[in-house]
């Protein structure tokens, strides 16, 4: 409910932005003894009769305020100080029908008042000054042989090396607290989430990013850093939403955790992480990129030439990331996986032998097979004539892979046979080489961002229309910030 002022032709009210203070009329007290109730009683008449308007009602009176602006102090005063002018209001009343003796008598008394007080200061300060004058002509009477007298220059000498050493002491405080606070402001600034604070450390930029060193974050800072939006209540910066957005992929911070990192209520926290993911798969999906035959052969590792020639276009294999069991009976048993005992989202995974990820899927439900998944998603689309596809025996895709007139090489299997021939078994043990180099780089991302390790909420895959699962988006971002770091590859 808006207040409104009740005096005539006062139009404040309670507005936003607007500082004024509303006053009820007083109340009758009945529980403080005769002496209150009565004198209670003869205020609450004293303000309707100040107020003067005939349409106020008995039975409405605790509607009505009274504001600020018609009070000399600007609030009224305790029930008992009935010398107070604002004991009753009595500025701006908006009428002259009545003068009450009691409000006049009040306003005389203040106003006395004050003029004693004005008049206490006026003389204390003449005093002062008086005091001042007298003493400057006591020095001026002096004879000029008492200036000179040696006892009042060794006492002047005194008191000289007195200051001396006592400036020089504030001196070397003064210094020292200038060191300190120097050495306290570095730290603070060490503890703060700012670009200086992550300068020259690369040290801290891996272990809060995941990137290989300050350059690199400064270069992704700065290619995002235009489509993020800066919260216009707080402080929360847009180099503060990314690097908060790496700790959450990083170190599988909480949004609880994170929100008194940042100074920053924890849906600040969820809205910023969803806008900065969006924006940064955007940027950084082209990243996971399907090179060009002959871009893959220039570059290609002496091992893979050796035993391979120059044919090698994709290492695969598949993991898998633990979801929250979904409410859905259809859902669960799609996502329940065999093979972790668990409800999982899997993924397809590709590296090109310099150790660079160029293709990822989206996410499957964990019961799904190996073999189903590669063959649906739109991996043999972008197999070329006379390519070379590494696999685990578990791909059993043998004819889809030929179907495109590429190759797959599997390690040999000991279903049916007795045992592996001295050759197959150094083929075999020469396979895993190569294809142990797709699980390094499937290790490298769950061990530089946590937050795959952990059982994501059943909200990440929850798929607006037209678009993929927030946990895709995650998946694809952390794919591309894996390339943007060292190969797991050697090329000598």
């Amino acid at each position: 409910m808006v207040n409104f002022c009740a005096v005539f032709g006062c139009s404040n009210t309670a507005k936003p932005g607007v500082q004024k203070s509303f006053f009820r009329i007083p109340a009758v007290i009945t529980t403080q003894g005769e002496k209150t109730e009565e004198l209670s009683r003869e205020r609450r008449k004293a303000w309707i009769a100040a107020l003067c308007r005939a349409d106020l009602k008995t039975t409405s009176l605790y509607q009505y305020r009274i504001c600020s602006d018609h009070f000399v102090t600007g609030s009224p005063s305790k029930l008992y100080y009935t010398t107070s002018p604002d004991w009753i209001p009595t500025v701006k009343m908006g009428h002259d029908k009545f003068k009450l003796d009691l409000v006049k008598n009040n306003s005389d008394r203040y106003q006395r008042k004050t003029e004693r007080a004005s008049k206490r200061k006026r003389t204390k300060v003449a005093e002062t000054q008086l005091e001042l004058q007298t003493s400057l002509q006591q020095v001026e009477s002096l004879p000029s042989e008492a200036v000179e007298d040696d006892t009042l220059v060794f006492e002047s000498n005194t008191v000289v090396s007195t200051v001396q050493t006592d400036i020089g002491s504030l001196q070397k405080e003064m210094q020292r607290l200038t060191i300190e606070n120097m050495v306290l402001k570095k730290e603070i600034s060490n503890h703060q989430v700012t670009p200086d604070a992550f300068k020259d450390n690369d040290e801290k930029v891996k272990y809060f990013t995941g990137l290989p060193n300050f350059l690199v974050l400064m270069s992704v800072f700065k290619f995002v850093s235009a489509s993020l939006k800066q919260n216009e209540r707080t402080s929360f910066c847009e180099f503060q939403q990314l690097i908060m957005t790496f700790m959450r992929l990083r170190l599988n911070m909480p949004m609880s955790l994170l929100s008194p990192w940042f100074r920053v209520s924890p849906s600040t926290i969820s809205r910023t992480y969803a806008n900065v993911i969006n924006v940064m798969y955007v940027k950084f999906k082209c990243l996971i990129h399907w090179p060009e035959r002959e871009e893959l052969q220039k570059t290609m590792p002496m091992d893979f030439c050796k035993h391979f020639k120059t044919n090698v276009a994709i290492i695969i294999d598949c993991f898998e990331i633990f979801i929250e069991r979904p409410s859905n009976l259809k859902a669960t048993a799609m996502t329940w996986s065999s093979y972790k005992h668990n409800n999982t989202v899997k993924y397809l995974i590709g590296i090109v032998p310099q150790g660079v990820i160029s293709y990822i899927s989206k996410g499957w439900g964990g019961g799904v097979s190996d073999k189903y998944l590669t063959e649906h998603c739109d991996l043999l689309d972008k197999l070329l004539p006379g390519d070379t596809v590494i696999a685990d025996r578990g791909f059993d895709i043998a004819d889809s892979v030929e179907s495109v007139c590429a190759k797959l090489v599997l390690p040999a299997s000991t279903r049916g046979k007795k045992g592996l021939s001295a050759l197959e078994v150094e083929k075999t043990r020469r396979i895993a080489h190569f294809r142990i180099l797709v699980e390094r780089v499937i290790g490298s991302l769950r061990e530089k961002y946590t937050f795959f390790n952990s059982v994501i909420p059943v909200d990440h895959l929850i798929c607006p229309p037209g678009d993929i699962p927030m946990l895709d988006k995650e998946v694809i971002t952390c794919c591309a910030m894996i390339n943007l770091n060292e190969s797991v590859i050697p090329f000598n």
